[in-house]
Parts: structure tokens; sequence; C-alpha cells
């Protein structure tokens, strides 16, 4: 098994952290890895994606024409990556930043709605796990235990008082996925 998977997004919004996430998840769970960021100058605001491959065997290269998976969080990103969505493949996106809604017929859509859910729960910060929730339910690629344990290998050790507010953020992103 291969999961090539793209998330892309503006920059502050916890994409490359996502994908730093999911990509020690996978290694803990034994698999071989990619994970490539790309960024613009800005800190916050700009674009940023990250290009995460998890799979069983040797991986032969990092950089992707299309994917399996897409996570979309703006306008700009949905403009960008729509279009490389292998047929079959999966587009989950957050409606918050998109203003005209994905239209493809020969890929799943899921819409999260992350960011009024981080608002309700009064953590916005989570935003991007209640994402990596949604992405776990539809796409079971690697175990919750192992997110928890990549969140730990990720997060400084004086975050990591957060990573309950984190799982019950991933566990939440699972039940309002659709």
């Amino acid at each position: 098994m291969t999961e090539e998977i793209i998330i892309a997004g503006f920059g502050g919004q916890g994409v490359l952290s996502m994908g730093k996430i999911l990509a020690y998840s996978g290694l803990m769970q034994g698999k071989e890895v990619s994970w490539m960021p790309a960024y613009g100058p800005e800190q916050r605001g700009g674009t940023a994606n990250v290009t995460v491959i998890l799979s069983d065997e040797r991986i032969s290269s990092p950089i992707l024409n299309s994917y399996d998976t897409a996570i979309i969080l703006n306008q700009q990103s949905l403009d960008k990556f729509e279009k490389t969505v292998k047929p079959g493949g999966t587009l989950i996106y957050d409606p918050y930043g998109v203003t005209k809604e994905p239209t493809r017929k020969d890929i799943k859509i899921y819409k999260i709605n992350a960011m009024d859910t981080s608002i309700e729960m009064n953590a916005p910060k989570s935003f991007n796990m209640i994402i990596l929730g949604g992405l776990l339910k539809i796409r079971p690629i690697v175990d919750l235990e192992n997110v928890i344990l990549g969140l730990k290998k990720t997060l400084p050790e004086r975050h990591h008082k957060l990573i309950p507010m984190n799982e019950a953020a991933l566990k939440k992103g699972m039940e309002i996925i659709g």
C-alpha cells in the first residue's frame, strides 16, 4: 500500500505540522515515509503545502505530479491541486477558506467544517488535528495511537499538556467529516 498526499493552505493553518505528524505516525507504524514541505518566505499568511508519502515499500521519489488524497484549506490551493487528484482519489476540504467548491465527479469529495468546530471547541489551534481526524476516518492509513505517538515526537515537551486536547480534536474530526 502506498498513499500519496498533498496538504495545502495558508501558513499558520498547521499545514506543515499536520504533514509532519502524519509522517511520524507512519514511521511509528513501520512504514516508509517521505515528507516534503514547500512554502513561501512568509511565516504566516503565505501559501504552504506539504507532500507526504506513506508506503509499505521503498519510496523512489518524493516529487509527485498527482496524488491519491488532497487536503485543501484555501481557494488558491483548491484551484491549484484539485486537478492533481488521481481519478478515484479523495479530496477533503474545509469550506471556511473556499469560495468555490470542488467540482470534479471522478473523485470522492468530503467537506469538513474544522474551523467552525475548532472555535466551538474553544481550541482554534486544534484546527489541523480536526482535519487530520477526518482524513483518518476516510483513509485509515495510520492508527490513532501512532498519531498520538507522532504528536509526542513532534511537539516540544513543554506542549505535551496539549496532547489530550489534540486527541479530542482528532476524534471530533472523525465524527464530523461528511
